[in-house]
């Protein structure tokens, strides 16, 4: 059966200078890694058995239907703004409306360097195609927003970085790519028509319900509250929590540098380019803060009093903190096995990490194992633990069923980083076995199968990944 995308491309029929049209650069012997035909289903594509899929999924041919575009955007990079950035190495094949009316794009990563490149080559390499294919369905198994991988491609060409390495093209799913560069892009271009038109295709597709910048802020604030609160309950770092990889949809989006903590830190930092710390752990609340009101500042040139608008947008940043404490006392206490949190409760969340932290408890492992009533083995201060256990437990009274809560709070499997790099090692070694383990095992992350007990493990001393890479 041939491949059949049903597209409905409405961001390529948007006017003004939002993107470029331009088709991916074919490569020299495209080979299937891996096609999710689950995923596939979920968006109305069908052709799974095309024997094609590789030169589709490689941009050597084009789906009937697709009108590829490279967008353009900006963003602050740690901090410092980028005026102008964009899809330097992938191509927006266009948009599907699922069997369920939701829409979402289909975009090609790493097929070939577009006007956005910045002197790029426009490619990805093995190991961060399949990093991100890994964590971003393992992260749509844990119940976490995210865009997801469709397929994965070898290229049949090395690219060169500090070696040269096998060259991969990912196929990224999202709600749609559009992030607070694109706001910032046109706000700093002094182009009000394009921010407009920006503006309303953004409330058309993510918050319909928006009728004013400030609303559309406002939704935006909501979801990323969400999303942020989610990463921290299951450890996850983002790595580069840039203006550019924040999007208006709420999922998370370009796994670069990004990881799960093993022993609880919160000041842990993996990304090798954030020498400062200044998306580690702890700080991504702070971050998404900033990063909102950057969101804001962009949306301003909208408004017809901006000094009205200033004060408004101002004083609804200002309701961030007190959104994250709630969500993120949410997730932690329903890990705990409460249902509704009273704010008291902050302290027993507080105090279990803290002896995680003193410890150097692993942080999936520990609260998995207060699940089972085991936690005591995995706190170092069993005394100190004893004490605080006997205050959970005389607040659990008060829960009907404690347990069926912390249950779905505390996944037993996550994708450790010294799994993800024995995989990226064996795939270039020409091995894909470990990557189709891997993605199996951590479908179902919250079950107590034992036969993903290999992925409980944490890494041996010698297997510890300090340090995790952009693949850019």
């Amino acid at each position: 059966m041939t491949l059949s995308i049903p597209f409905d491309n409405s961001y390529a029929r948007l006017e003004g200078p939002l993107f470029a049209r331009l088709n991916p650069v074919p490569v020299e012997a495209p080979s299937l890694i891996a096609f999710n035909a689950p995923l596939a289903e979920r968006l109305g594509i069908s052709g799974e058995d095309d024997p094609d899929l590789a030169a589709y999924f490689s941009g050597n041919r084009l789906p009937a239907g697709a009108t590829p575009i490279a967008q353009v955007y900006a963003g602050h990079q740690f901090g410092g703004f980028s005026p102008q950035l964009g899809d330097g190495r992938a191509h927006l094949l266009g948009e599907v409306v699922a069997p369920d009316g939701r829409r979402f794009d289909i975009q090609l990563k790493g097929s070939g360097p577009t006007p956005f490149s910045r002197r790029g080559d426009g490619r990805a390499w093995l190991g961060p195609v399949l990093r991100e294919y890994i964590v971003s369905e393992a992260m749509h198994a844990l119940g976490i927003p995210t865009t997801r991988a469709l397929a994965a491609v070898r290229t049949g060409e090395e690219i060169i970085r500090e070696r040269p390495l096998p060259g991969a093209i990912l196929t990224r799913v999202a709600s749609s790519h559009i992030r607070v560069g694109h706001f910032q892009y046109f706000a700093a271009q002094g182009d009000t028509d394009s921010l407009r038109t920006l503006f309303e295709h953004s409330r058309a597709r993510h918050a319909p319900e928006a009728d004013t910048p400030l609303d559309l802020l406002r939704a935006t604030m909501k979801k990323q509250v969400d999303l942020v609160a989610r990463w921290l309950s299951v450890g996850f770092i983002h790595g580069v929590m840039n203006t550019d990889n924040c999007t208006l949809s709420g999922e998370t989006i370009d796994y670069g540098p990004c990881a799960f903590m093993d022993d609880y830190d919160p000041r842990r930092v993996y990304s090798s380019i954030d020498r400062f710390g200044r998306y580690a752990y702890a700080a991504q609340a702070d971050i998404i803060v900033w990063n909102m009101a950057q969101l804001a500042s962009a949306l301003i040139p909208l408004e017809t009093d901006e000094e009205a608008a200033v004060d408004a947008f101002q004083s609804e940043i200002e309701t961030m903190p007190d959104m994250l404490r709630s969500a993120w006392l949410k997730r932690f206490a329903a890990k705990l096995g409460i249902a509704e949190p009273r704010p008291e409760d902050a302290a027993l969340v507080g105090g279990i990490l803290d002896l995680m932290h003193k410890g150097g408890s692993d942080f999936t492992n520990t609260f998995a194992a207060l699940t089972d009533g085991s936690a005591r083995d995995e706190v170092a201060d069993r005394d100190a633990y004893a004490d605080w256990h006997t205050r959970l437990q005389s607040r659990l009274e008060a829960e009907t069923d404690p347990r069926s809560t912390m249950v779905a709070a505390n996944p037993r499997v996550i994708p450790r980083n010294h799994q993800i790099e024995a995989m990226i090692q064996a795939a270039t070694a020409g091995d894909d076995a470990p990557f189709h383990r891997l993605h199996a095992a951590l479908a179902d992350p919250y079950s107590s199968d034992g036969d993903n007990d290999w992925l409980k493990h944490p890494p041996a001393q010698h297997e510890v990944v300090t340090a995790t890479f952009c693949g850019t």
